[in-house]
């Protein structure tokens, strides 16, 4: 029997096999280039901005009126009147000619100093090394950089002491102090190396616990608490640089992959003046267990949460600063998985503590007392919480992000501290969409943005609780004019029955010339994976600009949160996928076209295409080999075939061990590959820190030996956004566009086919 041909399509810098020939009409092209080859559709921004005086001002970052740097500008907050608090020419270093770049900033504790953040480099996901400098404002001098002889932008994390009279950062893995008064420069910690750091984290907790900064000041400056990364047997990765030099390079990454070695980290307090490390003595293999929050809790005490690496369980340990000696506190198990909690607080001087947890089905606040022998439930109700926004204990409430009603929405309530009396809605009810609020240190006033999915955002200052505008910092009104003739047909949010009951929220956008009596090709863009919801009713920026020029070459673009995804709707709801990622959810997604393709008569069944991007380009290969009956063209953006291949953390919080779970073979996309038979262009950058090109590669030989065509496009030494260099972002939509166009057949048809 004769195989099918294999081909690969390479569109830059090689063989092109088979080319893609179709061409993207001229309309597209030109809104593809406004896209991401201009500024025509990018949003104002407000800040970096500070509250300060606890809420009675705020400052903020705006042009230099002579277009010579920026001003810190501070604002009253009750009565908006502005002044300049630290002038572009303030900030103009001696000897230099021009001010600093301002990337970010901060205030000591009484507002004399201002720490600059500047010529700041990207390490992984974001900006965190480079230059500080620090000016006294009570001196009139020009600004300090920290740091003595450290290389330029190789310092990180850098913090005022308590008193303001200090900072500490970390270099090249180590942890210092430098002392403002004289500039001298104490080293805490020694032993840095590619395989040891202190007072930063290693690649995993970085990107998996969101954890980054590894040191902590004490209330009263006198001591230090940082983590300790020891990555000895860690497996190295090596990603490989072809053309950035004449010979290829490699840098290699401690990246623990599932099933593998864990970093071995442990946490101890120094003196801010040095000496010894007093380790915290927290039990149980440093290797088996994580270690994702640490932060003081009083002058003598730290609190830590303690995750198993099984991740479904949660210690809350309490360790004495001086001795080391660590006592659990709280314990909080779940069946499935449990995620970190960022919202503990603490109440009434010390003795208690907030707490997020799912154990009557729903995320909610708790109080817990220091002791963890009493637990109160501050948030009933058959909703979840969704992020704590504020705690004003002298007011007596807990305000919070919640949408009972709607799991694509989001608005604030608060509720009384002690749980007696029905919460209150403080979002405005003739506003749906999505509220997200920086509310000040006192609780009278927020920062408040409103967008929905049909309308930019919108940044107000707000009083707290009337929630009555006080002035808007950010209207946005050119982008919203820009945006209102693409915006002109508005998009639909809908729920889809599934057959066996389950009900996904979902969003449909169709062209502006729709015709319901023809029937338009689908294309599903899906995510699908517990870390990411796509079905939100907020504005999407360029990608959903993006959407709505495909739906105007005559495609209807939708979406569907299927379960497993991060919605508002319980425990159950989230967690039902646990040791299987990519089955139920492909099943859903699949159940979810065929019942709108059944309900909605000008949806063509056999013009069904499919997207996504990381977790969504794994669930694009799952559709694709799962249900070849369902989609004809699948387009994969940097996914995980072979859910082996990703680290520890993430793959392992959702299904266990691979020695534990044989299910990890039978739940990768790459096992089912000889189901494909539509059309797949997978996408992925060969730079790839997050998802290791490897996996496609190991994806593309399946095929090669199942004699299966796909096409294929690798974006050189491009990381998982595959947006480095220039024309990248441009040229990655103009070639989803022009494939999609090519392959899934774009316009109406008579009923019928005709």
């Amino acid at each position: 029997m004769m195989r099918r041909a294999v081909f690969v399509v390479v569109t830059v810098g090689g063989i092109m096999a088979a080319p893609l020939t179709a061409q993207v009409p001229a309309a597209a092209a030109d809104m593809l280039r406004r896209l991401y080859a201009s500024r025509e559709f990018a949003p104002e921004h407000f800040g970096p901005a500070r509250w300060i005086t606890g809420g009675t001002a705020y400052t903020t970052v705006e042009p230099a009126p002579d277009n010579g740097g920026s001003d810190i500008v501070r604002y009253e907050t009750a009565t908006g009147a502005r002044s300049v608090a630290v002038a572009a020419r303030q900030l103009i270093p001696r000897g230099a000619t021009e001010s600093l770049d301002i990337d970010d900033y901060d205030w000591s504790s009484d507002a004399s100093k201002l720490l600059i953040f500047t010529n700041t480099q990207r390490v992984w996901r974001q900006n965190t090394r480079g230059d500080y400098w620090v000016l006294d404002r009570t001196g009139g001098g020009a600004p300090k950089k920290l740091g003595g002889d450290a290389p330029a932008s190789s310092l990180m994390y850098a913090k005022f002491s308590p008193d303001g009279n200090r900072v500490a950062y970390v270099r090249q893995g180590d942890l210092y102090v430098e002392r403002l008064a004289n500039g001298r420069i104490t080293r805490l910690t020694t032993g840095a190396d590619s395989l040891h750091v202190n007072g930063m984290t290693d690649w995993v907790y970085e990107e998996e616990f969101d954890l980054r900064d590894g040191f902590r000041w004490s209330p009263d400056g006198a001591r230090i608490a940082y983590w300790h990364f020891d990555m000895t047997g860690v497996g190295r990765f090596l990603l490989t640089n072809d053309t950035d030099s004449l010979y290829p390079f490699v840098t290699p990454v401690q990246y623990p992959k599932a099933g593998t070695t864990n970093s071995a980290v442990t946490a101890g307090v120094v003196s801010a003046d040095g000496g010894p490390t007093r380790w915290l003595q927290v039990p149980d293999d440093p290797r088996e267990n994580y270690l994702p929050r640490l932060e003081w809790a009083g002058p003598q005490e730290l609190v830590l949460q303690r995750i198993n690496r099984a991740q479904n369980t949660d210690r809350v340990m309490l360790a004495d600063a001086s001795t080391g000696a660590v006592r659990a506190v709280l314990v909080e198990r779940d069946s499935a998985w449990l995620d970190v909690v960022d919202d503990l607080q603490w109440l009434a001087g010390g003795k208690e503590f907030t707490w997020l947890s799912e154990r009557d089905g729903w995320r909610h606040v708790y109080r817990v007392s220091r002791d963890g022998q009493t637990v109160h439930l501050v948030t009933p109700g058959a909703f979840d919480v969704i992020e704590v926004a504020a705690l004003d204990e002298p007011g007596g409430w807990l305000y919070y992000i919640a949408s009972p009603d709607n799991a694509t929405q989001r608005y604030l309530y608060r509720v009384p501290l002690d749980g007696r009396a029905a919460a209150q809605r403080l979002s405005p009810v003739d506003r749906p969409g999505t509220h997200s609020y920086d509310i000040s240190p006192d609780a009278r006033w927020a920062w408040h943005t409103y967008s929905t999915f049909d309308t930019p955002p919108v940044t107000d200052l707000v009083r707290l609780p009337s929630h009555a505008t006080a002035r808007t910092v950010v209207a946005n009104e050119r982008l919203r004019g820009a945006v209102a003739p693409l915006t002109s047909r508005r998009g639909e949010f809908f729920r889809v029955a599934l057959p066996d009951s389950a009900t996904l929220d979902g969003w449909m956008i169709r062209p502006r010339d729709f015709d319901s009596t023809r029937t338009y090709p689908l294309l599903m863009y899906v995510y699908g994976e517990p870390a990411g919801q796509t079905v939100r009713d907020q504005w999407m920026g360029g990608l959903g600009l993006w959407f709505r020029m495909l739906a105007d070459q005559g495609y209807v673009v939708a979406s569907v949160d299927n379960r497993g995804t991060p919605a508002p709707r319980g425990r159950a709801w989230r967690k039902v996928v646990y040791g299987a990622i990519g089955v139920l959810s492909s099943r859903e997604q699949a159940d979810a076209v065929r019942a709108l393709t059944r309900s909605r008569r000008y949806l063509d069944s056999t013009r069904v295409g499919i997207w996504g991007w990381s977790g969504g380009g794994s669930s694009t290969l799952q559709a694709m080999f799962r249900y070849p009956d369902v989609y004809q063209v699948g387009m994969s953006v940097a996914p995980v075939p072979d859910e082996r291949l990703y680290d520890t953390i993430y793959q392992e919080r959702y299904m266990g061990l691979p020695q534990e779970n044989a299910g990890y073979e039978t739940a990768s996309a790459i096992s089912h590959a000889e189901g494909l038979r539509g059309r797949l262009l997978v996408v992925h950058g060969s730079g790839d820190d997050n998802v290791h090109y490897q996996g496609t590669e190991r994806l593309l030989n399946r095929l090669i030996a199942l004699g299966k065509p796909v096409d294929f496009m690798e974006y050189p030494n491009r990381s998982h956004c595959i947006c480095e260099g220039q024309g990248t972002t441009l040229h990655v939509y103009s070639l989803l566009t022009r494939y999609l166009l090519e392959h899934l057949a774009a316009g109406p048809r008579g009923r019928g086919g005709v």
